[in-house]
């Protein structure tokens, strides 16, 4: 039993999440919003409208207040968790994860330094949660902005609403039952972005009671997302109220037949993904062994090119209007969110690269917070004008994208 239990935690150790870089104490706060407008797709229930969760991070006066966890309603949402099912772990295994604090306190007073602050939208993967990027929204708040993270119902492992009502994932493909499932799931997130848009500047007026009343700086909007959530940050990026965007190891939906965005934007992809990027923009011609390795046939692989290749127009107008296509050495899927903290087994399972967790956590936030001090702030922008010798695991692939015709 002292093996075992030797072992499990080593496999899954209560970890702490990264320490935020910026001047501020954090505060946070949840909101319910409810979209009169739109009829939920993908709730089987007739007549009910969308409805979302959206947790707002921001600039503390102080750090007083109950400590928020890093995973708020952990009771309802510890029996959905990706991470459990995947390894069949009983939900009792999980429950460490109740006591992991994050570095927030609910409901604190707004810091009155320097307001308003600047927005950033902040979207989760698929079937994830915002809870695993609690330390992306961490980090930028504590550096003066103010980070909504939208929880997209019924594409998230579960989202727990006011009244109890939980839900889990149904937007599959299977479930969706259409070739075009992307575009039909992605169609949602992004109008869940514009509505939650629209819900922040009510707060701002003060339509909507809140800390955050006239606090919000709207005219410096700026989205970013991780995987799916990275695609919506593209495509909500055409909302002229949204100012520069990130995708973060995101493949896109929406992108056939569409001119690209000219605005302010940056790819920073993991190794894998940005070497079949890479290979689609060379033409690259997979063998048979390669084929076979990869699980897939000359025809599939012929079909998922295609699709990369109209996304890979829209990486090279993003690159010749002045944007940015990174990667960083040595990363998985899954080193973009909080996920990659849960256990070293992760990376045996290349589901994270063999980089150290807070290594890739820092690069990517520190890029991530440089970016939008340059196009929200107007100072910084550093990191971006080439390699640093302080990151030499973040590589540099602009040019080639910008260079193609």
């Amino acid at each position: 039993m002292l093996l075992a239990t030797a072992g499990f935690m080593y496999a899954f150790p209560i970890f702490k999440l990264p320490e935020p870089t910026g001047p501020h104490s954090i505060g946070t706060q949840t909101f319910h919003f409810v979209d009169k407008n739109r009829d939920e797709i993908f709730d089987e229930k007739q007549n009910s409208k969308r409805e979302l969760m959206v947790q707002v991070w921001y600039p503390a006066q102080n750090g007083n207040g109950k400590n928020s966890p890093f995973m708020p309603n952990s009771n309802k949402m510890l029996p959905e968790d990706p991470i459990a099912k995947m390894f069949g772990i009983p939900t009792m295994f999980m429950e460490y994860l109740k006591y992991i604090p994050s570095h927030s306190y609910q409901d604190s007073d707004i810091s009155t330094s320097s307001p308003p602050y600047p927005l950033i939208i902040l979207n989760h993967g698929y079937g994830s949660s915002k809870t695993y990027h609690t330390s992306q929204a961490e980090n930028l708040a504590s550096h003066g902005y103010i980070v909504a993270s939208i929880d997209h119902t019924y594409s998230t492992f579960a989202t727990v609403f006011p009244d109890g009502k939980t839900t889990t994932m149904k937007t599959d493909e299977d479930l969706i039952g259409e070739t075009n499932y992307r575009d039909v799931v992605g169609s949602v997130w992004t109008k869940d972005v514009t509505f939650t848009i629209d819900q922040l500047e009510k707060i701002n007026s003060g339509q909507i009671p809140s800390v955050l009343k006239e606090k919000l700086d709207l005219t410096n909007i700026g989205i970013f997302g991780h995987s799916f959530g990275g695609a919506a940050a593209y495509d909500s990026s055409y909302d002229s109220r949204i100012k520069a965007g990130i995708d973060l190891d995101g493949s896109l939906y929406r992108y056939k037949d569409r001119e690209g965005i000219t605005k302010p934007f940056m790819f920073i992809f993991s190794e894998g993904a940005f070497d079949l990027y890479n290979k689609a923009r060379q033409q690259y011609d997979y063998t048979d062994e390669e084929l076979q390795a990869m699980g897939t046939t000359r025809e599939e692989s012929a079909e998922d090119v295609k699709n990369v290749q109209y996304q890979i127009e829209h990486l090279k107008k993003v690159a010749k209007n002045g944007g940015h296509i990174l990667y960083i050495e040595n990363t998985q899927h899954y080193n973009f969110a909080d996920l990659q903290f849960y256990s070293p087994i992760l990376q045996s399972l290349k589901i994270t690269g063999a980089i150290n967790p807070k290594r890739s956590a820092s690069i990517i936030n520190e890029y991530t917070l440089d970016f939008f001090n340059k196009h929200l702030k107007n100072k910084g922008g550093g990191l971006l004008e080439g390699p640093n010798s302080n990151y030499p695991e973040m590589k540099f692939a602009s040019s080639l994208f910008a260079e193609d015709e």
